[in-house]
């Protein structure tokens, strides 16, 4: 078990003379209950709140590497990719561990992770591209522009500024399995029409991978060419995305891409394509380099985006209870969960943070950053678990000056 180290409260011999006992008692029992030795040590309940030193602090790559090297020591882990970002600028890239367990092909910054649900900013950006050319509207409806698209009948339609938040009112993740049995994305969307509203759409957020995939089918219909292209063209190719992809075909053609695994370390040996099927959902392929040029790019006076599609981008829109429950589980710092436009909100000890995670079988990715201080962490592994993610929180912790504190759960012993 950890020591725990108390703090010294110090009673000068002044105090003893000139307090009466009554209030020296009284100070040592405020003392004893302001002190917690569960809220100092324990990494997944929230600290109180405290002054965050306004001026960035430099972040201690060292640490982080240091720390996620300790990481991949624990068995469940095979391979893993790390970038940090320090006023716009990637300060750290590296890989580590295997693409394929026991293999000796080593994971490097260029090696290519899948991005599952982090995916869905992209969408969102190439979406908000045509609204800027004033072809179409946030508040359009968005069934006459998607034609696989058969929702149930409503007294409000369902916008496509709906479908980015995840308000369309279905129940949540709509017909996924049908995605995960094979079924094609166009006959799933025509089955929606079938299932009942749980709210009435715009009201409550209920998270989807089927129904938002419909901005493929809305891009498409707009430029008249496939989603890659118009993917590549607008956002891949300008931000220099060398690696980036959007199929199947993108990530096993690659002479250095990451097999995946189960949560026991077994090799996957088969990849399904069947999330290459809802491209704007889940469907982008890169190395870690090229994610971090993504969060770059979502940073203000660092991006070819116009600012104001960040804005838009980056506002809070609705509450996102389910994730605010699970952050509260290990990850309680980050509060005032929402969504945005194809991108998550969270409060960290009073700054904004913004990102997203994604996981489809035996890989997971991640990215957070602070879009004033123009910094951020992207991640990317080849296994189901959630350990990693407490990494994006030492990193948190580094960037606004916190105590530091063992979120990986690693139980160092100091």
């Amino acid at each position: 078990m950890r020591q725990l180290r108390l703090p010294t409260l110090q009673i000068t011999s002044d105090l003893l003379c000139h307090v009466p006992m009554r209030t020296c008692l009284a100070i040592l029992a405020a003392f004893c209950l302001s002190y917690s030795p569960l809220s100092a040590t324990a990494n997944d309940r929230a600290m109180p709140d405290m002054a965050v030193p306004s001026a960035p602090v430099r972040i201690n790559t060292a640490e982080i590497d240091r720390r996620a090297s300790l990481l991949m020591g624990q068995l469940e882990m095979t391979g893993m990719s790390i970038a940090i970002v320090e006023n716009g600028e990637i300060v750290f890239a590296k890989g580590y561990g295997e693409r394929l367990r026991d293999s000796g092909m080593t994971v490097t910054e260029d090696t290519i992770f899948r991005w599952a649900s982090v995916s869905k900013g992209v969408a969102a950006h190439a979406l908000l591209s045509f609204v800027e050319d004033g072809e179409i509207s946030l508040n359009d409806a968005a069934e006459p522009l998607a034609p696989s698209l058969h929702l149930p009948p409503t007294e409000t339609p369902v916008k496509l500024g709906h479908l980015l938040t995840h308000q369309v009112g279905l129940t949540r993740n709509a017909y996924d399995g049908k995605i995960e049995g094979g079924r094609s994305a166009s006959r799933s969307r025509k089955d929606l029409g079938a299932l009942g509203y749980i709210c009435p759409p715009g009201t409550c957020h209920t998270y989807q991978n089927v129904a938002y995939d419909a901005m493929t089918e809305v891009i498409e219909g707009k430029a008249k060419l496939p989603y890659k292209t118009v993917v590549k063209q607008r956002i891949f190719d300008p931000l220099g995305m060398e690696s980036a992809s959007l199929t199947y075909e993108g990530l096993v053609g690659s002479k250095n891409w990451a097999r995946p695994h189960s949560r026991f370390g077994d090799r996957i040996n088969r990849i399904k394509p069947n999330y290459y099927r809802v491209p704007a959902a889940a469907g982008v392929n890169s190395s870690v380099k090229d994610l971090a040029k993504w969060m770059i790019a979502q940073m203000p006076g660092e991006t070819i985006f116009p600012e104001a599609r960040l804005t838009a981008i980056q506002t809070p829109k609705v509450k996102t209870l389910r994730e605010q429950r699970f952050l509260n589980r290990r990850f309680r710092d980050l509060q005032n969960a929402h969504y945005g436009l194809g991108f998550r909100t969270y409060d960290y000890h009073g700054h904004k943070v913004v990102g997203h995670r994604g996981g489809v079988e035996g890989y997971r990715a991640l990215m957070l950053f602070d879009p004033d201080r123009k910094a951020g962490i992207a991640m990317m592994w080849n296994s189901p678990h959630t350990r990693p993610i407490g990494l994006q929180m030492e990193f948190l912790d580094q960037l606004y000056g916190l105590p530091q504190r063992d979120w990986l759960r690693l139980n160092e012993t100091g």
